[in-house]
C-alpha cells in the first residue's frame, strides 16, 4: 500500500507546482512571512520544514541539497548562518499558519505562513503634530424650490 503518498495538486501541472513551491519556500526564508492561500501554505510548509531539518546537519552535502531546491544563494546563506541556530533546540514545527479571512475575488481562505520565533519588527511611531483647522469655502449657489438662485456665501466651516 502507498500510505501518505498524496501531495496537493493545487490545480496546476506538476512542473508548475514544483516551481511555485520552490519560489514560495525561497520567499518564506527570505521574508520570514508570506501571504498565500490555505492549501498552498499547507503544501509549502512540508517542504520548508524539510529544508530547515536538512540544513541543521551543517554539512556541505546538506548545503548542496538545499541549494538544489531553494532558488537564491543569499537565502541559503541566511538559512545556514542564522535560521538553523534559531531552531537548534526545536525538533520540528518551524512554521505557523495564521488565518486572515477570505479573498474578495474567489472566496479562498487566505493565511499568513510564517516562521516561528521570528524577531518582532518594531513600528516607528511618529509624534503627531497639532492639525490646524482648515476652513473651506462652500458654494451655496444651488437653486431653491422656487427656481431662484441663492446668493453665494463664503462661510468658513471647520474641517473635522
Amino acid at each position: 500500500m502507498r500510505h501518505q503518498s498524496h501531495h496537493g495538486r493545487l490545480g496546476v501541472q506538476p512542473s508548475h507546482r514544483r516551481a511555485m513551491i520552490r519560489n514560495m519556500v525561497t520567499s518564506l526564508f527570505k521574508h520570514e512571512r508570506i501571504k498565500t492561500t490555505k492549501t498552498r501554505a499547507k503544501e509549502v510548509r512540508r517542504y520548508a520544514e524539510k529544508m530547515i531539518t536538512i540544513a541543521k546537519k551543517e554539512t556541505l552535502a546538506a548545503k548542496r541539497d538545499v541549494l538544489g531546491f531553494v532558488r537564491e544563494r543569499e537565502v541559503v546563506n541566511k538559512l545556514f548562518k542564522t535560521l538553523i541556530y534559531r531552531y537548534s533546540q526545536r525538533k520540528g514545527g518551524y512554521t505557523r499558519i495564521l488565518k486572515l479571512g477570505y479573498r474578495a475575488g474567489d472566496g479562498a481562505d487566505m493565511v499568513f505562513l510564517e516562521l516561528v520565533d521570528r524577531p518582532v519588527e518594531e513600528k516607528v511611531v511618529e509624534a503627531k503634530t497639532e492639525k490646524k483647522e482648515k476652513t473651506e469655502v462652500i458654494d451655496l449657489a444651488a437653486e431653491d424650490t422656487t427656481g431662484k438662485k441663492k446668493k453665494k456665501s463664503k462661510e468658513p466651516i471647520p474641517a473635522s
